[in-house]
């Protein structure tokens, strides 16, 4: 499935922490960003050798760069994602509205699509059941992941709680 400029935008707007936009964004000292909240959470019980959760690079210092201009790109993202949310619920091909997600592709289909050569073979669901499985993911990821991370990074790092 291609994938829009501004799926790929909002992917490298997330933190890779909570995967959500960056909440006060901050630069550490490798020049990886997080959440200043998500960050600050991951390093909490660490005294020293603050280990990056993306690159495992250490630092001695639990030192963080406000990022603004990463803050001004998001909220340019945000507005971006807002008018392409407008343009959805219809299908380009067909005019149809947007009923069905197609799990191989990962793409919203019409009636019509389901129906065609090129989705006939692959598993279909209505599209609400695809949504509540997406937040179920997300949840999951934003919930759990984040202490994974964490436990990994302080692990790595040899700081004790």
């Amino acid at each position: 499935m291609e994938t829009s400029g501004v799926e790929t935008l909002q992917r490298e707007l997330a933190c890779s922490i909570c995967l959500e936009y960056f909440q006060d964004p901050v630069s550490i000292q490798c020049g990886h960003n997080f959440c200043r909240a998500c960050i600050t959470k991951c390093w909490e019980g660490s005294v020293r050798n603050f280990s990056c959760p993306q690159c495992r690079k250490t630092a001695r210092k639990r030192n963080f760069r406000p990022n603004r201009e990463l803050a001004s790109v998001i909220e340019i993202a945000k507005g971006l994602s807002l008018q392409a949310a407008k343009g959805l619920g219809r299908c380009e091909k067909h005019q149809e509205a947007l009923k069905l997600f197609c799990e191989e592709d990962q793409t919203p289909i019409c009636l019509v699509c389901r129906e065609s050569q090129a989705h006939r073979t692959h598993t279909v669901v209505p599209i609400e059941e695809a949504g509540l499985d997406y937040k179920v993911r997300k949840l999951w990821a934003r919930e759990l992941v984040p202490l994974f991370i964490c436990f990994n990074s302080t692990v790595i790092s040899g700081d004790k709680e």
